[in-house]
């Protein structure tokens, strides 16, 4: 994990950092599989842009950039060459740090004995390559989720501890990104280990690269790359600053817990309820949510068992099943719980929101429910009076 950064360890990169080239960023990875990481960024597969192991940095995708909208994810290629001049894709790093599938452990009959083995498979060391600060962020949330408490996630902090976080800054928000919102971007906040910013112009294709840990400084020390120049740090801090005011959304202005605490009757919810498919895509492609399941399952001799933990959603029927059915039996009152817990009841139990303002929840729901409409149609609602005469 990221530490505190030792100003006078290393001052380059506490201060002005460095500027590097696509030579550099092709040693950046380089050197990173050197030191025995699996290097992780996007790349473009599928027709997405989503996030696998890369090999090289020839595997980034540079030229490449997405329109999104409610509903709608699609490539575009780009003129510039820029790498990370793209939204958040259909993952999020959620994948890795706590997978969708996770054996727990097996039991074998052996001789008319039931002998248990714990899956303690080490987990390989990551890097993670090109993290939006929206996500950054989202690992902090899910760090404290995790980890934070009395009851630890073994297998989140197993992979958790020995990340390595490069965060990229924004430059390019797509139409339904929040993060301003959200105060979660476009610029980096704490928790890297490195940071850069790109940026393409008549002056050429470079990166504005900082440390955040003392791992990340001695890795920058590394690279083949210059002290930063003025120009070079002006521009990329010029496009941060232009990508905030160009965010595709935004959440209404108004105190969400309050909002979503003082709405639980609003005819919203009847009216989301109509389009809702409760297919749970919104809570798979979230960066924070954690919500899981167990599965036993045997081989057909019976003798051979695996118990297996699995994500799950709030948006399942099932998930709020007790003797008698389920507590939250309407895709009403599930979309309702999803939507307060994220934006309202999460701060009660972690201190903070659950949104990142990433926007993936938007662009993945298949009827282009836009959780920022929710809340501004709640917070109209709130506004004309008619919550008043609701309770009353």
């Amino acid at each position: 994990m990221s530490t505190d950064v030792d100003v006078n360890a290393f001052p380059s990169a506490a201060s002005d950092g460095l500027v590097m080239g696509k030579d550099g960023m092709a040693a950046l990875v380089d050197v990173l599989i050197g030191r025995g990481f699996t290097v992780i960024g996007p790349t473009v597969r599928d027709g997405a842009i989503v996030l696998a192991e890369l090999r090289s940095a020839g595997e980034l995708p540079y030229g490449w950039g997405v329109e999104l909208e409610a509903g709608r994810y699609r490539l575009r290629e780009r003129s510039d060459g820029a790498a990370f001049a793209n939204a958040a894709g259909p993952q999020s790093w959620k994948s890795f740090l706590h997978p969708a599938r996770v054996r727990e452990w097996s039991a074998d009959r052996v001789e008319g004995e039931l002998v248990l083995t714990a899956d303690q498979a080490a987990p390989p060391r990551y890097a993670f390559l090109g993290v939006r600060p929206c996500d950054l962020r989202a690992i902090a949330i899910q760090d404290r989720v995790l980890t934070g408490g009395a009851y630890r996630d073994p297998v989140y902090a197993g992979r958790r501890s020995g990340a390595l976080l490069i965060v990229v800054e924004c430059t390019e928000p797509g139409a339904t990104c929040f993060c301003v919102s959200m105060g979660t971007g476009p610029a980096a906040g704490p928790g890297y280990d490195l940071v850069m910013t790109e940026a393409v112009d008549e002056d050429g294709h470079r990166f504005w690269i900082r440390g955040g840990s003392r791992e990340g400084a001695e890795i920058l020390a590394e690279l083949p790359a210059r002290p930063a120049d003025p120009e070079t740090r002006e521009t990329a801090r010029a496009g941060v600053t232009a990508a905030a005011d160009r965010m595709g959304r935004s959440m209404p202005e108004a105190d969400l817990r309050e909002l979503m605490a003082g709405t639980l009757d609003a005819p919203r919810w009847d009216d989301v309820a109509g389009r809702c498919l409760t297919c749970g895509n919104c809570t798979m492609v979230c960066p924070t949510c954690f919500c899981t399941t167990t599965e036993d399952v045997t081989d057909l001799t019976g003798d051979h068992a695996e118990r297996w933990r699995l994500w799950d959603s709030c948006f399942d029927l099932d998930f709020s099943h007790l003797h008698g059915g389920p507590v939250r039996a309407s895709s009403r009152s599930r979309y309702r719980q999803w939507m307060t817990h994220k934006l309202g009841t999460w701060h009660g139990q972690f201190g903070s929101s659950g949104c990142v303002g990433c926007g993936r929840c938007i662009v993945w729901c298949p009827v282009g429910i836009d959780i920022t409409e929710e809340a501004a149609a709640l917070h109209d609602w709130t506004r004309s009076g008619a919550s008043e005469g609701a309770a009353s």
